[in-house]
């Protein structure tokens, strides 16, 4: 009896690790492993480059700056020579965010720019922001914006306070070059 006891724990375990190590790709892992890859180009931006005046910021304006943390960038530069490699690329992201961890939050389409945000977290806190965006002509780029309970309407009086600040374009200076 003792035996068959000792027997049914020993299986639950190994099954309870093997059910715990999932394989699946994660957003992490996959900016990870193509950070220095061809044909990819990855750039930590943390919040601080914008340079804004606290105090030009409203409350919600203040508590969603505080709440970023950083951004992830991780594009994909198309070319005539990588079209197929660029469809594996961008399908592979998306296979990423159909998991149902990932929260849809919008996703439209302008002259041939897709883009699709979604989000880690509750509806009234996000821990992380996903922005997905590809061009036909481009490539595409992935945005991770990293912090804590980030809350959607503060994020959205941000980005508008972020429209009058003077920040340091040169930042972004080799991504934009990366796609040209």
């Amino acid at each position: 009896m003792q035996r068959t006891i000792k027997y049914v724990v020993c299986n639950l375990l190994v099954l309870m690790m093997l059910v715990s190590c999932s394989n699946k790709p994660t957003l992490q892992t996959y900016f990870v492993d193509n950070q220095e890859a061809k044909s990819f180009i990855s750039q930590d931006l943390p919040l601080t480059m914008l340079n804004m005046d606290e105090s030009k910021l409203n409350e919600n304006q203040l508590k969603a700056y505080k709440s970023v943390k950083r951004l992830n960038f991780l594009g994909y530069k198309l070319s005539e020579t990588n079209v197929e490699t660029y469809n594996t690329e961008l399908a592979k992201v998306k296979t990423i965010l159909q998991d149902e961890k990932y929260n849809e939050l919008i996703e439209f389409s302008d002259n041939g720019k897709k883009i699709l945000v979604k989000y880690l977290g509750t509806e009234e806190e996000a821990d992380e922001v996903i922005l997905l965006g590809s061009s036909k002509d481009l490539g595409f780029a992935v945005v991770r914006v990293l912090g804590n309970d980030m809350r959607p309407e503060n994020m959205y009086a941000l980005v508008e306070a972020m429209k009058h600040t003077n920040f340091d374009e040169s930042q972004f200076e080799g991504i934009a070059d990366f796609f040209k």
